[in-house]
């Protein structure tokens, strides 16, 4: 049985350690079987399966993205019931929350497998990848609906307080992804496709053990295929929250392209030098994401039992914590960059450049935990409008116009690094603002008595 826990009471220190503990291993599973992927393509395929791949990349990572953000949206509204104790309204929120990633995944698989020849072309990928591109984005749409499932179910057990389970299921998704990547490349020799199809079967089990989980919840709220419908109401909520949630994803993709069109401009040891950075910084982005997740269920939780005071106590210590493992990662990749790089990369003139980018921007990273974490803290409690306006703002459009001006003006890598460490402070001085603001008022709606819109929390 998945075991439900109540954030709500109890050590907050402890609760948010051992919710977060199994999210980051969760992260590094999933990085690992993609790191697989890309090993057993580039290895035993050739540069022009992994270019296929790599055509599709940036329309399956913001498909993926925004539905992600309905997964917030449904963790968010389950969360909140849960800690409100309303259990047939929360047997109603499961049950459409598996109703809303069976028909959103149907659909963008549906969209995927008509329009992807469309898609491919618009993107101008080259005319000797397309075949491979479209069989392989094809085949990857397939998994749309077990993919969603398994998000969305995960989202709903962590907001039930079980990080547990997904890891579990994440785990057993990750080794069917090893061992279905050798047998269809390796043994069928099915080329690209063989990558798209591990893919599939390797979701399909983790979707698999993400349903049965749901199905052993305790029984007021427990999944029943036949009660599997849409709940005007509480779809409505899921959308108010995961929409924005999903745009969000969105810009940060879109602030991350046009990065990568400025480090194009300097060469081919430049965009290897940031490709084996984004990876480097894996090892200090991964732990604060998972403290990020776990305030956003903690705070759900304490929403629905309108317990202002244990949110405010969660996120002070959660933030602490964050910043905590973020210094001691940073000060370690620092001082091991040139390991870490030669990981990725042997050429002395990437392993150079790296290492000029993260004496940039890995000593500021504790900053980076307080819009993470205190954006999760904000989105727990409903906001995610404004975390989404602030990003906009920041993230995208801010770094933009620094980018213009500043790549120009030091000619240099560091003029792009340089960016990352000043919107993540820009970020964070307005997510805390709105953070105090609204914490402020809620607290003044608990005192008297008035609904959130009453007190202005909006």
């Amino acid at each position: 049985m998945a075991k439900v826990r109540d954030l709500t009471k109890g050590n907050i220190g402890k609760k948010l350690i051992l919710f977060a503990i199994p999210m980051l291993l969760s992260s590094l599973v999933q990085q690992l079987y993609n790191t697989v992927d890309l090993i057993y393509a580039g290895n035993f395929l050739g540069k022009s399966a992994s270019a296929s791949i790599g055509a599709s990349s940036l329309l399956i990572t913001c498909l993926v993205g925004f539905f992600g953000g309905m997964s917030v949206g449904s963790g968010v509204v389950v969360s909140q019931i849960y800690g409100a104790r309303d259990e047939e309204k929360l047997k109603k929120a499961v049950h459409n929350a598996v109703a809303l990633c069976l028909a959103g995944g149907l659909l963008f698989m549906l969209l995927g497998v008509v329009f992807a020849p469309v898609y491919l072309r618009l993107i101008n990928t080259p005319w000797e990848l397309q075949a491979g591109a479209v069989s392989y984005l094809r085949i990857y749409m397939l998994s749309f609906p077990v993919l969603f499932l398994y998000n969305i179910g995960s989202g709903v057990l962590r907001a039930l307080g079980d990080s547990r389970s997904p890891l579990a299921a994440q785990f057993a998704g990750g080794l069917v992804n090893v061992g279905m990547d050798y047998l269809f490349i390796r043994v069928f020799h099915d080329g690209v496709c063989g990558v798209a199809w591990a893919t599939l079967f390797s979701q399909s089990v983790a979707a698999a053990i993400t349903l049965y989980n749901l199905s052993r919840l305790p029984a007021p709220y427990r999944l029943h295929g036949r009660e599997i419908r849409f709940e005007a109401s509480i779809l409505k909520e899921v959308i108010r929250i995961g929409v924005p949630a999903g745009c969000q994803s969105l810009v940060i993709t879109l602030s991350n392209v046009i990065a990568q069109y400025f480090i194009n401009s300097f060469g081919e040891d430049s965009i290897a030098a940031f490709t084996a950075y984004f990876k480097v910084e894996l090892i200090i982005y991964l732990p604060i994401v998972a403290f990020g997740q776990s305030i956003m269920a903690f705070s759900g939780q304490c929403k629905g039992a309108e317990d202002y005071s244990r949110i405010r106590k969660g996120t002070e210590i959660c933030l602490a914590l964050s910043m905590l493992v973020a210094g001691l990662t940073s000060a370690a990749a620092l001082r091991g960059g040139a390991v870490l790089f030669r990981i990725f990369n042997k050429e002395a003139a990437v392993i150079k450049a790296g290492l000029s980018i993260i004496r940039v921007s890995f000593p500021f990273y504790p900053i980076y935990c307080i819009l993470q974490v205190v954006g999760d803290s904000l989105r727990g409690c409903g906001k995610v409008k404004q975390p989404m306006l602030i990003v906009m703002l920041n993230i995208c459009i801010i770094r933009t116009l620094l980018l213009c001006v500043l790549v120009p003006l030091t000619g240099s890598l560091q003029g792009v690094a340089v960016t990352y460490p000043i919107t993540w402070a820009l970020t964070a001085v307005c997510m805390m603002g709105y953070y105090v603001i609204y914490h402020r008022n809620a607290e003044r709606s608990v005192r008297f008595g008035l609904k959130e819109t009453e007190a202005f929390i909006e």
